[in-house]
C-alpha cells in the first residue's frame, strides 16, 4: 500500500490478518495521553504529561512501522518523531518532554554525551523514517506549555528541578503506556478491562488501626509513655504538608506512631498514600508483619511489601487475587501502604529506565516515611537530600525523617542546601529522652580479645557486637565453652538467624545464661533485650541503635544496664568506612558526659559532614546536574553513579532445611523461577564476588540448572562448610580475605 493510500494506522497488532482488532493508534496515543495527564495532575504537570503521551508513538504513523505490524522484520524508531516534534513545537519545556518520549522504552538518556544509549542530542540529528501527515487529523496538540501550576523553583538548584521533573513526566509516561497496552491485550485475551486496581480506602485501613490501638493498655512507665508519643503525634497530622522529624528514642513506638500519623495526615490533606522506607531488608519483612497485624484482612490487600526478597508465592498469606494484586502492584506503588528499602527508593529517584522509573509518580501526593534517616549513605547525602526536599516543595509529598538519632541535614544546623521548615512531631524530645534514658554509656578505649572474652565470661547476659564476621566467629569460639554462648552473623541464611533468635529470646526471657556474639545486624531493629551490651567503636548512631538492645523495656534500674563501647585489638582492625565514623564519635565521648544526648548526636553529625566535606558528600552530582543544564542532563550518567551500595555482593543458596531441599529439587524441573526465587530467599547468604569465586574454584558452590539460568542460582554443595554455630565458613585465604571486612 502506498503512502497516499494507507488510511488506518495501529499502535499494536494480532494474530488476526483482517486488523479488526487491532488498535487503532489515535487510540492508543489518546489514551495514554489521558492516562498520564491523570496520574500527573496531582503535581500540576496534566498538561505537559498529556501532549507526552499523545507524542511518544508519532513515529509509528509512518510505512515502515506499519510494514512491521504487519510482519516486516525491520526494525524501526517509532520514538524519536515524537521527542524532534515536541522540541519544534514547544521550545524549552518540549525539550523536556523529548527526554521521555525518546526513550519511553529504552530509557532516559544523557543530554549530550552518549553512553550505552545514543545522547538526546544524537537522537533529535537522526534520519528518520518519513512522517505521514495523517497524525495531525488525529492527534490535537496543545498550542503552549507551561510549567506545572504552582511550581516553586529554588535558584541554587534550577537544573536539577527541571531534571526531577523531566523523570517524574517520564514516570507517568511510562506507567500510561505499559497500562494501556496492557489492557488491550487483556481485552483480546481475557476479555478483562485492564486491571484490578481497587484497594482498601485509606479511611477504612485507619479504622482498622484505631480498633488495634485500643487494644493496648498504659500499664508500665514505657507503655504510658509510648502512649504519650502516641496521642501527639496524632495530634499534629493536620499540620500543611511538609517536612517533619520524628525525634524518638529508641523503644519509643515510632512504628505504629508513624503509621497513625501518615493516615491522619494522608485523611485530613487529601494525599494518596502511606510509603515507609527502611534501610534494611530484614526490618522492611518485620516492619510489613507489624502493619499487616494491625491492620487485620485489610492488611493482607492494602500493604505491599517491596523488596529483593519479598516472598510472593502461594504460600504467602492472603487470598490468591489480593497477592497477584500486590504483586502487579510492585511495579508502580499503587497500594495505599508500600514498605520498602531506602535503595529501593533513591536509587529509582535518580533511576533511567522505565522499570525502575514507573512508580516514581505515584511517590507524589503521598506520605513518606524514612525510617532511620541516618542510615543514608554520606556519599550521596546531599542528592538524597535534594530530593527529599523537591518531594516536599513541588510534589505534594509529606516526608517524616523518623530516627533516634536525627542526622543535622537541616541548613540552620550547618548543612550546605539543607533542608528547611521541618517540623517536629514529638513531645519535647529532650524530655523524651530523659524519661526513656535505660542505659548508661562509657567508652573503655581498647581492649584485647583476651580481655574481652574475660569480661564477658563474668556477665550471665551479655551482648557483644564487633564490625566484621571473621572477629565475631573469632570470638564466638573463644566463648563457645561457656553457658548459652551464641552467635548471629549475616553469613547465616535468614531462616537460620530467625531460629537462633528465636532461642536466644527465650533464653533470655527464663533467666538463663545467654551470651551473644554478633555484628550490626543485631542493631537492624531486632527485638532483644540484654542487661549489658559491648560494642566495637563505631559511629554513635550504630552506638545508640547498640544501646537499644540493652534494657529495652526499661524494667531494669539504670545503674545495672551498662553499654560499653571498645577500641579493638590490632588483630582486628577497625574497617576504613568505619574509622572515620569512629573517630567523629570518639570526639562526642571526650566532650559530652552524656554522649546519646540529643545535644552530642547533633555535633556528631555536624563533625562527621565537616569531616566528608561537600564532594564526599555527592555535591559533584548535583554540580554535574547544574552544570549541563537542560541540554545536558546526564540521565544516565546519574542512574550509574547513583549506587547506593558499592560492593557486589552475590546470593549463594544455603540448603539448610527440607523447605529449601524441596524447593532446590523443583527448581531442577521448573520451567520458570519466580515463585521458586522467592521461596529461596530466606535461604541466601550474600558474599563478596572473591569469596564467591574462591568458593566455586573448590566445587563448593555450583550453579543449579546452568544451561536454563547461568550462574542465577549458586547452590552450597559442601555441607561441611556450613555450621550450626556461625554459618558458612571457609579456612582458605582468598575466602577470609574478601570475609575480614565485611560487616
Amino acid at each position: 500500500m502506498s503512502r497516499l493510500q494507507r488510511t488506518d494506522f495501529y499502535a499494536h497488532s494480532t494474530e488476526r490478518s483482517d486488523k479488526a482488532d487491532w488498535q487503532s493508534l489515535a487510540d492508543h496515543l489518546s489514551a495514554v495521553g489521558e492516562l498520564a495527564a491523570q496520574k500527573a495532575a496531582v503535581f500540576g504537570g496534566q498538561d505537559l504529561a498529556r501532549v507526552e503521551g499523545l507524542l511518544h508513538d508519532l513515529g509509528k504513523y509512518t510505512d515502515e512501522f506499519q510494514q512491521r505490524l504487519e510482519g516486516s522484520s525491520q526494525r524501526v524508531d517509532h520514538a524519536t518523531h515524537g521527542a524532534v516534534m515536541a522540541v519544534e513545537r514547544y521550545g524549552p519545556l518540549g525539550h523536556l518532554l523529548a527526554y521521555a518520549i525518546a526513550g519511553h522504552h529504552a530509557g532516559l538518556a544523557n543530554g549530550r554525551d552518549s553512553g550505552e544509549r545514543t545522547s538526546l542530542k544524537d537522537r533529535l540529528r537522526k534520519e528518520l523514517p518519513q512522517l505521514l501527515p495523517h497524525w495531525e487529523r488525529e492527534i490535537e496538540l496543545l498550542q503552549a506549555l507551561t510549567p506545572p501550576a504552582g511550581f516553586r523553583p529554588a535558584t541554587e538548584r534550577g537544573a536539577f528541578q527541571l531534571a526531577f521533573l523531566g523523570r517524574m513526566l517520564f514516570s507517568c509516561l511510562v506507567d500510561a503506556d505499559y497500562l494501556d497496552t496492557e489492557a488491550f491485550y487483556l481485552r483480546k485475551d481475557k476479555g478483562l478491562e485492564g486491571r484490578d486496581q481497587r484497594f482498601p480506602s485509606l479511611p477504612a485501613l485507619r479504622e482498622r488501626l484505631d480498633h488495634y490501638l485500643g487494644r493496648f493498655t498504659a500499664d508500665s512507665k514505657v507503655n504510658r509513655i509510648r502512649a504519650g508519643i502516641l496521642q501527639h503525634v496524632r495530634e499534629r497530622a493536620g499540620l500543611e504538608p511538609g517536612l517533619f522529624s520524628l525525634n524518638v528514642p529508641t523503644g519509643g513506638g515510632k512504628t505504629l506512631a508513624t503509621l497513625a500519623f501518615a493516615l491522619d495526615h494522608a485523611i485530613a490533606h487529601g494525599l494518596r498514600r502511606v510509603i515507609v522506607v527502611i534501610p534494611f531488608t530484614s526490618i522492611v519483612e518485620q516492619n510489613a508483619a507489624v502493619f499487616r497485624e494491625a491492620l487485620g484482612e485489610l492488611g493482607e490487600a492494602a500493604v505491599l511489601e517491596h523488596h529483593s526478597a519479598f516472598v510472593d508465592d502461594d504460600k504467602s498469606s492472603g487470598t490468591r487475587e489480593s497477592r497477584d494484586k500486590l504483586r502487579l502492584a510492585m511495579e508502580n506503588w499503587e497500594a495505599p501502604i508500600v514498605v520498602t528499602t531506602s535503595v529501593q527508593l533513591f536509587e529509582s529517584l535518580y533511576a533511567n529506565r522505565g522499570s525502575r522509573c514507573r512508580k516514581l509518580h505515584n511517590i507524589a501526593g503521598s506520605v513518606v516515611v524514612l525510617d532511620e534517616a541516618q542510615t543514608l549513605p554520606l556519599k550521596l547525602l546531599m542528592p538524597c537530600v535534594a530530593a527529599m526536599d523537591e518531594l516536599a516543595l513541588n510534589y505534594r509529598t509529606s516526608l517524616v525523617l523518623c530516627t533516634a538519632t536525627q542526622p543535622a541535614l537541616k541548613k540552620d544546623e550547618g548543612f550546605a542546601n539543607g533542608l528547611e521548615n521541618v517540623c517536629e512531631l514529638a513531645p519535647e524530645p529532650e524530655d523524651l529522652q530523659r524519661q526513656l534514658e535505660r542505659v548508661r554509656v562509657e567508652y573503655r578505649g581498647p581492649l584485647t580479645d583476651e580481655e574481652l572474652v574475660a569480661e564477658l565470661a563474668g556477665s550471665e547476659q551479655v551482648l557483644c557486637i564487633v564490625n566484621s564476621r571473621r572477629h565475631a566467629r573469632s570470638l564466638y569460639q573463644s566463648i563457645s565453652h561457656l553457658p548459652g554462648a551464641r552467635h548471629l552473623t549475616t553469613l547465616m541464611c535468614a531462616r537460620h538467624r530467625s531460629a537462633a533468635l528465636k532461642a536466644i529470646r527465650q533464653r533470655l526471657q527464663n533467666g538463663e545464661p545467654c551470651r551473644l556474639i554478633a555484628t550490626s545486624l543485631i542493631e537492624a531493629g531486632v527485638d532483644v533485650d540484654f542487661p549489658t551490651v559491648y560494642r566495637a567503636e563505631a559511629g554513635l548512631d550504630s552506638v545508640t541503635q547498640a544501646a537499644g538492645r540493652c534494657n529495652r523495656e526499661g524494667k531494669r534500674p539504670l545503674a545495672q544496664s551498662n553499654v560499653y563501647v571498645f577500641a579493638v585489638a590490632s588483630d582486628w582492625p577497625t574497617p576504613p568506612d568505619v574509622e572515620q565514623f569512629a573517630g567523629a564519635a570518639r570526639s562526642v565521648f571526650r566532650r559530652y558526659e552524656n554522649p546519646l544526648s540529643l545535644a552530642a548526636i547533633r555535633d556528631y553529625f555536624r563533625e562527621l559532614y565537616w569531616i566528608k566535606g561537600k564532594e564526599q558528600l555527592g555535591a559533584d552530582m548535583l554540580k554535574m546536574v547544574e552544570e549541563g543544564r537542560l541540554e545536558g542532563i546526564p540521565y544516565e550518567k546519574l542512574a550509574k553513579e547513583f549506587r547506593m551500595i558499592d560492593s557486589a555482593m552475590l546470593p549463594v543458596i544455603i540448603p539448610y532445611d527440607e523447605e529449601a531441599q524441596k524447593a532446590l529439587r523443583q527448581l531442577q524441573w521448573a520451567e520458570s523461577c519466580g515463585g521458586l526465587a522467592r521461596r529461596l530467599q530466606p535461604y541466601l547468604v550474600q558474599l563478596p564476588e572473591r569469596a564467591l569465586r574462591a568458593l566455586r574454584e573448590t566445587g563448593a558452590v555450583q550453579p543449579v540448572r546452568p544451561e536454563l539460568f547461568g550462574e542465577q542460582f549458586m547452590e552450597l554443595v559442601n555441607g561441611d562448610l556450613y555450621h550450626d554455630e556461625y554459618g558458612l565458613d571457609w579456612d582458605e585465604p582468598t575466602f577470609i580475605s574478601a570475609e575480614k571486612s565485611v560487616m
